[in-house]
């Protein structure tokens, strides 16, 4: 097994007034040649937006985004006509392909909102955009990694251009877990949302992250309730 270790506070940072944003690889005027991406994972941005603010109308081409909401609403709008607010436990997945807009808003005036910005590189460019959106039931990710987007053609729910697979669980101190890697060429990178966790080991507190590879399955032991996101994807980096 090999492993690289992302504290939370080793991420770049940016401080726009209305935008916090903390870049787990390089992105915009952060720039790391030693974090450039983790496979074909190239983008991992917490974000908290002020209230009533937002990302004006912006283009997109040849990239698979996954926003995740962790705490109020957003409301997204784009080129395909689609308008939606996601709110935490939902999932919501763009194909950005030949090109598309879109913006994002802070729907609430009295709160922020914090979500997660991750960008995939496509296993193949210059698809026809689409949009998808789903909402978890509540207690889905207690205690187990439950299945939130998937491959195209190889996953019934939310999917992407990518031989990738993301999952999302809760776990609670004291509970062990392990996760068997659907491909085990690929890499699985490990976000602590909340919480204290040990895996390949390493000691996770909120926010820190650990890659691995070269292993078909990782050992979780939560030490505080924990809400974690696994990202596994392929370390050839796609299209």
């Amino acid at each position: 097994m090999k492993t690289l270790f992302h504290k939370a506070d080793s991420r770049g940072a940016a401080n726009h007034g209305w935008l916090q944003s903390y870049h787990s690889f390089s992105f915009a005027n952060y720039y790391n040649p030693e974090r450039m991406q983790f496979g074909a994972l190239r983008v991992l941005n917490d974000d908290r937006v002020a209230p009533g603010m937002g990302f004006g109308t912006h283009p997109h081409r040849n990239m698979e985004i996954i926003s995740i909401p962790l705490e109020g609403d957003l409301e997204h709008q784009d080129n395909m006509g689609n308008t939606t607010v996601i709110r935490e436990g939902d999932i919501q997945v763009m194909s950005a392909g030949t090109g598309v807009t879109h913006s994002e808003y802070n729907k609430n005036k009295d709160r922020e909102v914090a979500f997660l910005q991750i960008w995939v590189i496509p296993h193949t460019a210059n698809v026809e955009p689409r949009y998808g959106q789903i909402s978890l039931e509540p207690g889905q990710t207690r205690g187990q990694w439950h299945p939130v987007i998937g491959p195209h053609g190889g996953f019934d729910g939310l999917w992407i251009y990518q031989d990738a697979w993301f999952h999302l669980g809760e776990f609670k101190a004291g509970t062990t877990s392990e996760y068997t890697l659907k491909n085990p060429k690929n890499g699985l990178y490990v976000f602590v949302i909340t919480g204290n966790v040990s895996a390949g080991g390493q000691t996770l507190d909120q926010r820190d992250a650990l890659g691995v590879w070269d292993t078909g399955s990782v050992s979780f032991e939560f030490l505080k309730d924990s809400r974690v996101l696994l990202l596994e994807v392929p370390l050839e980096q796609g299209a």
